[in-house]
């Protein structure tokens, strides 16, 4: 076989470093790095992400001196609104139906889950395998079904809701003293949004009925808002759409009731336990206590309210033609048995807790928007 001679490279490659007569060509090798250095192939990434965060903390910026030319804008537009005033419950109504309005709206892929839930427990396990079976069978916008009539329906409820607390408060205030207003404040809170709730429901009560009608049959009773009040009325009369008024004010004003009050102390609680007045803190710093007030709060109305919400759901879906209201819930109890009344109950609980949350957040920050002083809290309260 021939002989494999190694090649002049070949050798000079092995031998140069050892000989002293080789001008020793090799490059430095760099020091090595310590426990304590990042690699140096991520100095790029940080500076990348260094960038990043520059850019976006430039852009919140500007949007936040947008934010605050367009309040100096609407405010002279509108002018000084005095507390209490006729352009205070305007601002106060016209907060509360863009807050309930839009985030029930955001929320009925959980409300429609729940909804069904309750008439059929056994129809779901969860949540996802829910929105998975709708989307197969209805497409995408099966998990939005009801939306139209929630939209249209709970913005009414919370220009009513909202506006009619701050002027029911105010009422209540007014006609006990103010001393007596200071000393039993939490009846006035109480008082107040159980009658802004009483005629809240009364403008929501014929959208609730074409929303769970909606999202209780399989497929839609009717695919809109006006439709479904126009089957109703053709087939039921108008008293068709208030037929679940009762149940209703049964689940809203216990629900509202607990949503105002527990509002108002857990954000009273707040500010006591922080250092200084409500004052010394800034307006996103005021909305952050009036969204985690809002938040806690909303727990307890799920919790309160909810039997109520499961018998709203029953009769509206389930509720016999000339059956009267005691019978009819006598008849819906005996089928689901005490532990029925809370299905749905998780899901409501983090629904309910998110919404009331984000609630309050919008509402107070378009009472900021239109500098007006954020709810609950006292305005001038000194630490002692």
């Amino acid at each position: 076989m021939p002989l494999s001679l190694p090649t002049f490279s070949s050798l000079q490659n092995v031998y140069s470093r050892a000989s002293p007569l080789t001008q020793n060509t090799t490059t430095a090798m760099p020091p090595q790095r310590t426990p304590y250095q990042a690699r140096q192939e991520l100095y790029g990434a940080l500076s990348v992400a260094d960038d990043a965060k520059a850019k976006a903390t430039q852009a919140s910026d500007i949007a936040q001196q947008k934010v605050e030319k367009a309040s100096s804008a609407a405010q002279a537009k509108v002018g000084k609104i005095e507390m209490y005033s006729s352009k205070f419950y305007a601002t106060c109504t016209l907060g509360g139906l863009m807050a309930c309005g839009l985030t029930h709206a955001a929320v009925t892929p959980l409300d429609l889950v729940k909804c069904r839930r309750q008439v059929d427990s056994k129809m779901y396990k969860g949540n996802f395998e829910a929105w998975g079976k709708i989307s197969r069978a209805e497409g995408v916008r099966g998990i939005f079904t009801g939306a139209g009539p929630t939209l249209v329906g709970y913005s009414f409820q919370g220009a009513f809701k909202y506006g009619g607390y701050e002027f029911f408060k105010k009422y209540y205030s007014d006609l006990v003293g103010e001393e007596n207003a200071v000393k039993y404040k939490s009846a006035v809170y109480l008082a107040g949004s159980a009658s802004a709730e009483f005629f809240a429901d009364i403008a929501l009560c014929p959208f609730e009925a074409v929303k769970v009608r909606m999202q209780t049959t399989i497929p839609p009773f009717a695919n809109g808002t006006i439709p479904g009040l126009t089957k109703i009325i053709s087939e039921e009369g108008v008293g068709g759409l208030y037929k679940g008024i009762t149940p209703l004010w049964g689940r809203q004003i216990p629900y509202t009731m607990m949503k105002f009050f527990s509002f108002e102390k857990t954000v009273e609680a707040i500010y006591d336990y922080l250092p200084g007045s409500k004052n010394d803190y800034s307006g996103a710093a005021q909305t952050g206590v009036s969204f985690l007030g809002g938040y806690i709060a909303g727990i307890a109305c799920a919790i309160v309210s909810h039997p109520a919400d499961v018998m709203v759901s029953k009769l509206n879906a389930d509720r016999k033609a000339g059956e009267g209201f005691g019978a009819a819930v006598g008849r819906i109890y005996k089928n689901i048995g005490f532990g029925g009344l809370w299905n749905g109950l998780p899901v409501r609980i983090v629904m309910i807790g998110t919404l009331t949350g984000a609630q309050w957040l919008l509402y107070d920050s378009f009472k900021m928007f239109m500098g007006l002083p954020t709810t609950g809290g006292a305005q001038e309260q000194e630490k002692k």
